[in-house]
């Protein structure tokens, strides 16, 4: 590829289209109204990564930090690092059993309205034919054009494709090898698959030393040829996207996919962290976390099946599906949506658990669908004694909701109130919809309970709206049908 014609052409698409690379102009995309409907979708972790299947997706860097189980792993199972680094894995990365067919078949059954495989991650290794790098599933490992094959699938079941990039992270990502002999050692230069390896920056230091300009242009060449080459209707940034020399890349980039997504009728949209964008440009993305109330604006969870690990590893630590489901009610009762990952397995099978999982997700959702997509947000969103903790990484410890713990939505003529967790008794209080509150005055019509053939009884007064059942038992939530006159 001819890196400095495809660069002018970048700038050319923005010069003619209505975006321009600065926050006033990029403060008129609008969120596309499929993405507030979707409430949904499906993350895949799935790379290099997945064959040693040890610890998470930061092996590649965490096996070259010397004292690190990581380390000491690679040691004993693999050899000294400058006999085998990372990069002796990618022939060992074969993907035999992949069909992207089936997983669509799974993702579709499972009630996701979206996916997003990560296209790139940290290690550097492009899971799609590029031209910019040989280092692709494309021309290695699998030799398949993995994202190009997954698109095709989720497209013919009506499942909205978008594409994940973690590439920035890359500039440090790989940079402990060069501590010690490994594989990873001078001259390195673009084109190598560990360049450039510079010194990783503290966590949150955002003024640290900017990666090479050349690296710079080449994270926005390699993100923009993902989409030209297959129009992803998301584009998901991890972090670091954040650092002071990125805003001028990110900016130009915003520009350019949100010109050529005009250009080719299909409504787009930006995940990122850490105010990398201007608010309002994109959406909020918050990792392994949530909200404490309702937002004004639209904004996404990101999180896994798994506690310890985005990508496929022999020790992965599961939530139930019942603890992602409160999550995605939650989610959804305070205009957001839930982005769910999976880690296949090297062999590219979907492993039992994340199917068994995503498959009971589905179930809930082909009876509870109509309380969550589509849906919008009510008056309050939820009422009951629990608090969620706000912020990112509040994932890891299971959150024990009780019969109070109700949350709200709007679908057409219908309030959805989904009790979290349903009395033994049957008996539910909602005072949300009590005389003495100013929520609600208007006129019920009926009360129904999704997939329960029993009619319930109700009576409201100055205290709650009582609702009573005798039949209706679920270890799941359980929601309640309000219509109105």
């Amino acid at each position: 590829m001819d890196r400095q014609k495809y660069l002018d052409e970048i700038n050319n698409v923005i010069s003619r289209g209505r975006f321009k690379d600065d926050w006033e102009s990029l403060n008129g995309y609008q969120v596309p109204e499929w993405y507030r409907n979707a409430k949904f979708g499906i993350f895949i972790h799935w790379g290099v990564y997945s064959v040693p299947a040890f610890a998470n997706e930061w092996y590649p860097r965490n096996m070259y930090i010397q004292g690190t189980p990581e380390f000491e792993h690679h040691r004993k199972t693999y050899g000294e690092h400058k006999d085998f680094g990372y990069k002796d894995f990618i022939p060992l990365f074969k993907a035999e059993k992949f069909n992207p067919d089936e997983w669509a078949d799974v993702f579709k059954e499972a009630g996701a309205r979206y996916v997003i495989p990560v296209a790139e991650h940290h290690d550097g290794f492009q899971m799609y034919r590029s031209e910019l790098s040989r280092f692709n599933a494309y021309e290695m490992g699998p030799k398949r054009d993995i994202l190009g094959e997954l698109k095709n699938a989720f497209e013919k079941r009506n499942l909205v494709f978008g594409a994940s990039s973690h590439r920035i992270e890359h500039a440090f990502f790989m940079s402990h090898g060069k501590e010690f002999e490994s594989d990873i050692k001078e001259p390195l230069s673009l084109g190598d698959f560990y360049w450039p390896a510079m010194p990783e920056p503290e966590l949150h230091d955002i003024y640290s030393p900017a990666p090479p300009k050349e690296f710079l242009d080449d994270w926005l060449l390699r993100t923009c040829e993902i989409v030209d080459r297959y129009q992803p209707r998301i584009v998901y940034f991890d972090w670091w996207i954040q650092h002071h020399s990125m805003k001028p890349y990110l900016k130009k980039f915003a520009a350019y996919y949100y010109n050529r997504a005009e250009e080719w009728g299909i409504p787009a949209t930006i995940n990122y962290k850490h105010d990398a964008f201007m608010f309002g440009s994109a959406v909020v993305d918050i990792e392994r976390g949530q909200f404490a109330d309702v937002k004004p604006f639209f904004w996404q969870t990101d999180t896994a099946v798994a506690r310890n690990s985005w990508c496929y590893t022999e020790n992965n630590d599961y939530k139930t599906a019942r603890e992602i489901i409160c999550d995605l009610v939650d989610i959804v009762s305070k205009n957001g949506t839930m982005l769910l990952n999976i880690g296949p397995k090297a062999d590219g099978t979907i492993p039992d658990e994340d199917k068994k999982i995503l498959l009971d997700i589905g179930r809930w959702l082909k009876v509870n669908g109509e309380a969550i997509y589509n849906s919008k947000v009510w008056r309050v969103a939820q009422e009951g004694p629990t608090g969620i903790e706000e912020g990112q990484f509040t994932d890891g410890k299971t959150k024990v909701f009780t019969s109070e713990d109700i949350r709200f939505t709007v679908n057409g003529s219908s309030i959805y109130a989904t009790v979290l967790n349903y009395p033994e008794d049957g008996r539910v209080n909602i005072k949300s919809f009590a005389y003495s509150r100013p929520y609600f005055s208007g006129i019920i019509k009926d009360i129904s309970v999704l997939g329960f053939d029993e009619k319930p009884v109700w009576e409201r007064n100055g205290e709650a709206l009582s609702i009573s059942t005798k039949n209706v038992k679920s270890d799941m939530p359980v929601v309640f049908k309000i219509t109105l006159e």
